[in-house]
């Protein structure tokens, strides 16, 4: 993901509902509350990078619409990063949900 580019980080953000959704599996609320906690505070920090809300539709829609001229290298790196911190969420939310 260090190289990805702003369309994959589109898809990546695009996907994270469906792939959340498939992770939950049978996590009872109160525990999967406790799991996405790192989840969510990814999300509002790419959100806040891109001024936009935590929704990942927000902010993929946000990446997309960034002239490729106009990213800063710093900004573009950080969404990378969240979005790899994003995956391991999710893969932590999956294996709750398969106990």
């Amino acid at each position: 993901m260090t190289s990805a580019s702003p369309d994959d980080l589109v898809v990546t953000f695009r996907s994270i509902p469906r792939r959340l959704h498939e992770a939950r599996g049978e996590t009872p609320n109160d525990e999967f509350d406790g799991l996405s906690v790192e989840l969510n505070r990814l999300l509002l920090e790419a959100g806040g990078l891109l001024r936009t809300t935590a929704d990942p539709a927000r902010v993929a829609d946000a990446i997309a619409t960034t002239p490729a001229d106009m990213w800063v290298v710093a900004t573009l790196d950080r969404l990378r990063e969240i979005a790899l911190a994003i995956g391991n969420e999710l893969r932590k939310i999956a294996a709750a949900g398969e106990r």
